[in-house]
């Protein structure tokens, strides 16, 4: 199934939630229409069966006609095996309309996460994007499912049924034609605040779900500061207003319950009732009669089908404003459209600071207040824009993303792995060569972790990396970035969970791994800086002191305070 990316033509109308809903149904049409085919035989074969027994048994029993008999009843068994043939074709285009229109739906939340990129959790909490993926998805492929399966055939079908009565009866096709739509209509009044209330408790769920994900992603750090209380009791009162706005939302959604079964029983009732006194008049045959009887009771499954449209097509509508909300951002950084690439082996400069990277270099960045040196490693990387950033003179706002992705990348200082074979992990690409994810791996000095794992780079990579110790995820992600392989290289702090004994190993292999490559690495770690070509001090924002390690500790005060904690050397 193709997908066109988000801003282009063809992409979801983000005006209103019915208008995506449109979009969806539109991106589907054939399945729909599939399905809308089997739905309106399977419902409108059922719609005559009633007829074929009631004519089958005038003609046949009450005439003593053998012949219509047997005719009679092999009609009813055809109307029956197409009725066993359509009921599971349109199931099984019911379930298609349903996966299709939910997949569809992850597929654009996917685009749109790639899209945002790092501007994603600062605008949209973690967990309002897992719920608008998992239940509001859903909500909107049931919507899809019930409009590609079942509403049309009920719809057809109740025309079918009022038709057959009025041959038989002017009275109650009559009822039949003015009660259904009056039944459908009564359940109305409803639906505005079953809407509502499901609005606000689709609303608490999402906060709710963000509220449980923060905690376990640091149920670490809750239990070495004793917080596991205090975040227990945050969780269980949000989980109480989640509780009272489901209690409301089922109070209404009762009563909707409560109607799609009444409402059509009575109407059940009366036409039986109505059906019986005509045929104690003389008006209709025993077979009407019996037709009639089966008419009623066929007629309370298109009644129901089409409440349970209404119902959940309120759901969808809650599914697609949470859906809207989240496709209708647009990224922080846009794309530029230069054609003007720079050439290889070109210098990066960011004018804010005065940083010049030069390629073939190990440049240090070194920060008293580390959020300056991780401002410049957004700025050089492009995850912030900066007017000055510029790549062999040529602005990085003014390159189109890909191209700055491709040649600058940018691993932040925490470690992220994510679920998967281990060699998928290193090389996400899949280009690179066995012996390149070896070297970056002996460089990184991750060797002993490759070692213990029992299939090695086949070894799965538990969720966020778990089964790894901090200092062990700290390698695995530098090992990762090695075997990218990229023009420009930062790094923001690469060893801060690791020993000094790694961290020298890794300082000692790191430049040497990256001939002719330009490599920024922004810590105040001593063994990494006193490997550098180059070290910056950054203090305000901006570089006011460059040399070698040793040379910037013999002559520069701030610098020496801030790598050495204050102590003399």
């Amino acid at each position: 199934m193709r997908e066109l990316p988000l801003g282009h033509p063809g992409t979801p109308d983000l005006r209103s939630p019915a208008r995506f809903l449109l979009w969806v149904a539109r991106g589907q049409l054939g399945t729909l229409a599939i399905g809308i085919l089997y739905g309106v035989v399977w419902m409108g074969t059922l719609a005559v069966v009633p007829a074929l027994v009631g004519r089958a048994i005038d003609q046949g029993v009450a005439e003593g006609d053998r012949a219509a008999l047997v005719r009679g009843s092999a009609m009813v068994m055809a109307a029956g095996l197409v009725t066993a043939v359509a009921g599971i074709l349109r199931h099984r285009a019911a379930v298609v309309n349903w996966l299709t229109a939910s997949y569809r739906v992850q597929q654009l939340l996917v685009r749109q996460a790639v899209r945002l990129g790092g501007s994603l959790p600062r605008r949209v909490p973690t967990g309002e994007v897992a719920a608008v993926g998992s239940h509001d998805a859903e909500r909107i492929g049931s919507a899809m499912e019930v409009l590609g399966s079942r509403l049309a055939g009920a719809l057809v079908s109740f025309g079918v049924v009022a038709a057959l009565l009025l041959r038989t009866s002017t009275t109650l096709g009559l009822l039949v034609v003015a009660g259904v739509p009056l039944l459908s209509a009564g359940v109305g009044p409803l639906l505005r605040p079953l809407h509502r209330r499901r609005a606000r408790h689709r609303e608490l769920v999402g906060q709710l779900t963000t509220v449980g994900a923060d905690t376990v992603s640091g149920l670490r750090v809750l239990r070495g500061i004793g917080g596991e209380a205090v975040f227990s009791s945050r969780y269980a009162a949000a989980s109480q207003e989640v509780r009272a706005a489901g209690l409301a939302v089922a109070k209404v959604q009762s009563l909707l319950d409560a109607a799609e079964v009444a409402l059509p029983g009575i109407f059940v009732v009366a036409v039986t009732w109505l059906g019986a006194r005509l045929a104690v008049a003389g008006q209709v045959s025993v077979g009407e009669l019996i037709a009639f009887y089966g008419y009623a009771a066929f007629l309370v499954l298109p009644v129901r089908t089409v409440t349970e449209a209404a119902d959940k097509f309120t759901r969808a509508l809650v599914g697609a404003r949470r859906a809207v909300e989240v496709l209708a951002l647009q990224p922080e950084l846009v794309s530029g459209s230069s054609a003007q690439e720079p050439p290889s082996g070109a210098a990066l400069a960011d004018g804010q600071s005065g940083l010049v990277v030069e390629a073939g270099q190990l440049t240090a960045v070194v920060a008293g207040v580390p959020e300056e040196a991780a401002a410049i490693a957004d700025r050089l990387g492009r995850f912030a824009d900066g007017d000055e950033v510029r790549l062999g003179g040529v602005a990085l706002r003014d390159l189109p993303l890909e191209v700055v992705r491709r040649r600058v990348l940018v691993s932040e200082h925490d470690p992220r792995l994510f679920t998967g074979r281990l060699g998928d992990e290193l090389d996400p690409t899949g280009a690179a060569p066995p012996e390149r994810v070896l070297a970056a791996v002996d460089t990184a000095s991750a060797g002993d972790v490759l070692e213990a794992l029992p299939d090695g780079l086949d070894s799965e990579v538990a969720e966020r990396g778990r089964s790894f110790s901090g200092g062990q995820r700290q390698r695995l992600v530098l090992a990762r970035a090695l075997v990218a392989d990229p023009e420009v290289l930062v790094l923001v702090e690469p060893t801060s969970a690791v020993d000094a004994h790694t961290e020298a190993r890794i300082a000692d292999g790191l430049a040497a791994a990256r001939p002719g490559r330009a490599t920024v690495v922004c810590t105040t770690s001593p063994l990494l800086l006193d490997r550098a070509d180059k070290v910056a001090l950054v203090a305000g924002g901006r570089v006011v002191a460059e040399g070698t390690h040793r040379d910037l500790l013999d002559t520069e005060p701030r610098y020496r305070a801030v790598v050495t904690r204050g102590e003399e050397p």
